[in-house]
């Protein structure tokens, strides 16, 4: 499945609804909220990069209504080389959403690699975590008033099941 995939999907499930409009092709992954009420969200995600597309469209399904009014949802964002306290803030800020992506890879059929943001980092301890949080996230997912989670793993999912039978 490649970005334009998920794109399409994207606006297939939350366009309409939610104002929002996820966009491939950007130096930096960002959210920008719009300045009227009648105007579209815009989510971009970081060149053509699948990862980035399924990373971003986590952290908006997991955004409530208020941090979707918000630039980047309200996050400050530290960049590299971080201390050793730093990056454990961002490993722990990171692990519902990229829990989350890692469920939205596995639905669409895609490997995924856990992202430190940070080169040299091991990546082993925080791999476990998510693996380990994955059933919280999956509970959330299903329990959640929000559907925007689970609508989105399940289109990908139907779409890898379709894509498959169409080359089978």
């Amino acid at each position: 499945m490649d970005d334009l995939a998920i794109t399409k999907i994207f606006a297939d499930c939350f366009t309409a609804q939610y104002a929002t409009q996820l966009t491939g092709g950007a130096a930096e992954p960002e959210y920008v909220p719009s300045c009227s009420t009648d105007g579209m969200n815009q989510l971009f995600y970081r060149e053509n990069f699948v990862a980035s597309a399924l990373h971003e469209t986590a952290h908006w399904c997991i955004a409530g209504a208020e941090r979707r009014l918000q630039r980047d949802f309200g996050y400050s964002y530290l960049p590299p080389p971080r201390t050793a306290r730093q990056q454990a803030d961002f490993f722990a800020a990171e692990l519902k959403v990229q829990t989350l992506e890692m469920i939205f890879s596995a639905a669409a059929g895609l490997v995924f690699v856990p992202s430190a943001d940070h080169l040299g980092v091991d990546l082993i301890n925080f791999r476990e975590q998510l693996e380990t949080h994955r059933e919280a996230v999956e509970t959330w997912m299903m329990r959640s008033c929000d559907k925007r989670a689970r609508t989105f793993a399940h289109r990908l999912m139907q779409h890898r099941e379709l894509r498959s039978c169409a080359v089978g």
